[in-house]
Protein backbone atom coordinates (compact mmCIF):
# COMPACT_ATOMS: atom_id res chain seq x y z
CA UNK A 1 0.00 0.00 0.00
CA UNK A 2 1.29 3.28 -1.01
CA UNK A 3 1.68 6.31 1.34
CA UNK A 4 -0.72 7.76 -0.13
CA UNK A 5 -3.29 5.08 -0.01
CA UNK A 6 -2.20 4.83 3.96
CA UNK A 7 -3.27 8.42 4.72
CA UNK A 8 -6.29 8.14 2.35
CA UNK A 9 -7.21 5.04 4.74
CA UNK A 10 -6.65 7.05 7.96
CA UNK A 11 -8.50 10.01 6.75
CA UNK A 12 -11.23 7.68 6.41
CA UNK A 13 -11.12 5.87 9.71
CA UNK A 14 -11.23 9.74 11.51
CA UNK A 15 -14.42 10.02 9.38
CA UNK A 16 -16.36 6.52 9.42
CA UNK A 17 -17.77 6.82 12.99
CA UNK A 18 -19.35 10.60 12.50
CA UNK A 19 -22.41 10.10 10.55
CA UNK A 20 -23.80 13.73 11.56
CA UNK A 21 -22.35 15.82 8.70
CA UNK A 22 -22.69 19.05 10.89
CA UNK A 23 -20.39 16.93 13.25
CA UNK A 24 -18.34 16.20 9.81
CA UNK A 25 -18.64 19.80 9.37
CA UNK A 26 -17.01 20.48 12.54
CA UNK A 27 -14.36 18.03 12.21
CA UNK A 28 -13.15 19.51 9.01
CA UNK A 29 -13.14 22.68 10.85
CA UNK A 30 -11.14 21.80 13.46
CA UNK A 31 -8.52 20.05 11.01
CA UNK A 32 -8.13 22.98 9.29
CA UNK A 33 -7.74 25.19 13.10
CA UNK A 34 -4.60 22.52 13.19
CA UNK A 35 -3.16 22.92 10.18
CA UNK A 36 -0.19 25.01 10.01
CA UNK A 37 -0.39 28.14 8.02
CA UNK A 38 1.66 29.86 5.65
CA UNK A 39 3.90 32.88 5.91
CA UNK A 40 2.08 35.86 5.18
CA UNK A 41 5.34 35.85 1.87
CA UNK A 42 3.64 33.15 0.49
CA UNK A 43 0.08 34.54 0.14
CA UNK A 44 0.75 35.91 -3.15
CA UNK A 45 -1.09 36.31 -6.54
CA UNK A 46 1.20 33.48 -7.99
CA UNK A 47 0.21 31.07 -5.58
CA UNK A 48 -3.40 31.44 -5.64
CA UNK A 49 -5.28 28.50 -7.00
CA UNK A 50 -7.68 29.18 -9.59
CA UNK A 51 -10.89 27.95 -9.55
CA UNK A 52 -11.81 28.14 -5.56
CA UNK A 53 -14.04 30.75 -4.77
CA UNK A 54 -12.61 31.29 -1.04
CA UNK A 55 -8.65 32.11 -1.54
CA UNK A 56 -6.38 29.01 -1.39
CA UNK A 57 -2.95 29.33 -1.65
CA UNK A 58 -0.83 26.30 -3.23
CA UNK A 59 3.06 26.04 -3.75
CA UNK A 60 5.25 22.46 -3.32
CA UNK A 61 9.08 22.01 -3.18
CA UNK A 62 10.66 18.66 -3.98
CA UNK A 63 13.04 18.06 -0.60
CA UNK A 64 16.46 15.85 -0.56
CA UNK A 65 14.76 12.69 -0.90
CA UNK A 66 13.13 13.73 -4.18
CA UNK A 67 9.54 13.90 -2.28
CA UNK A 68 7.18 16.73 -2.79
CA UNK A 69 6.47 18.90 0.49
CA UNK A 70 3.13 20.76 -0.38
CA UNK A 71 2.18 24.57 1.43
CA UNK A 72 -1.48 25.51 1.26
CA UNK A 73 -3.62 27.96 2.92
CA UNK A 74 -6.90 29.70 2.69
CA UNK A 75 -9.38 32.19 3.97
CA UNK A 76 -12.45 30.53 4.78
CA UNK A 77 -12.80 27.46 7.60
CA UNK A 78 -13.99 24.95 5.79
CA UNK A 79 -11.51 25.09 2.96
CA UNK A 80 -8.91 25.29 4.96
CA UNK A 81 -9.93 22.09 6.60
CA UNK A 82 -10.23 20.65 3.11
CA UNK A 83 -6.43 21.97 1.93
CA UNK A 84 -5.48 20.50 5.28
CA UNK A 85 -7.01 17.20 4.14
CA UNK A 86 -5.19 16.93 0.94
CA UNK A 87 -1.88 18.37 2.48
CA UNK A 88 -2.00 15.16 4.91
CA UNK A 89 -3.06 13.36 1.87
CA UNK A 90 -0.14 14.00 -0.85
CA UNK A 91 3.00 16.20 1.15
CA UNK A 92 5.69 14.24 1.28
CA UNK A 93 5.32 11.66 -1.22
CA UNK A 94 7.03 11.37 -4.77
CA UNK A 95 5.86 13.22 -7.85
CA UNK A 96 5.17 10.19 -9.46
CA UNK A 97 3.05 8.72 -7.01
CA UNK A 98 0.89 12.22 -6.75
CA UNK A 99 0.00 11.66 -10.41
CA UNK A 100 -1.14 8.48 -10.24
CA UNK A 101 -2.82 8.59 -6.94
CA UNK A 102 -6.79 9.25 -7.08
CA UNK A 103 -7.72 10.92 -4.16
CA UNK A 104 -10.98 8.58 -3.37
CA UNK A 105 -11.32 9.70 0.36
CA UNK A 106 -13.45 12.65 -0.98
CA UNK A 107 -16.28 10.07 -2.33
CA UNK A 108 -15.63 7.84 0.53
CA UNK A 109 -16.20 9.91 3.59
CA UNK A 110 -19.19 11.91 1.41
CA UNK A 111 -17.26 14.92 1.13
CA UNK A 112 -18.76 14.66 -2.80
CA UNK A 113 -22.67 14.54 -1.96
CA UNK A 114 -22.23 16.99 0.58
CA UNK A 115 -20.22 20.15 -0.27
CA UNK A 116 -21.58 22.74 -2.57
CA UNK A 117 -20.85 22.76 -5.98
CA UNK A 118 -18.60 25.95 -5.50
CA UNK A 119 -16.57 24.21 -2.69
CA UNK A 120 -16.61 20.83 -5.27
CA UNK A 121 -15.32 22.94 -8.13
CA UNK A 122 -12.58 24.06 -5.46
CA UNK A 123 -11.36 21.11 -4.10
CA UNK A 124 -10.98 19.33 -8.15
CA UNK A 125 -9.00 22.76 -8.61
CA UNK A 126 -7.00 22.58 -5.79
CA UNK A 127 -6.04 18.65 -6.79
CA UNK A 128 -5.80 19.93 -10.47
CA UNK A 129 -3.24 22.36 -9.19
CA UNK A 130 -1.17 19.63 -7.25
CA UNK A 131 -1.01 17.38 -10.23
CA UNK A 132 0.34 19.82 -12.15
CA UNK A 133 3.06 20.85 -9.94
CA UNK A 134 4.12 16.60 -9.57
CA UNK A 135 3.69 16.57 -13.11
CA UNK A 136 6.47 20.15 -13.62
CA UNK A 137 8.99 18.50 -11.07
CA UNK A 138 8.96 15.19 -13.11
CA UNK A 139 9.57 16.48 -16.45
CA UNK A 140 12.81 18.79 -14.44
CA UNK A 141 14.03 15.19 -13.88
Amino acid sequence: MSVIEQRQEEIINTFKNIENWEERYKKIIAIGKEHPAIPEKYKIEDNLVRGCQSKVWMFAEVNKQGDMTIFADSDAMIVRGLVALIVKTFSNASPNEILNAEPHFIKDIGLSDHLSQTRTNGLVAMIKQLKMFAFAYTMKK
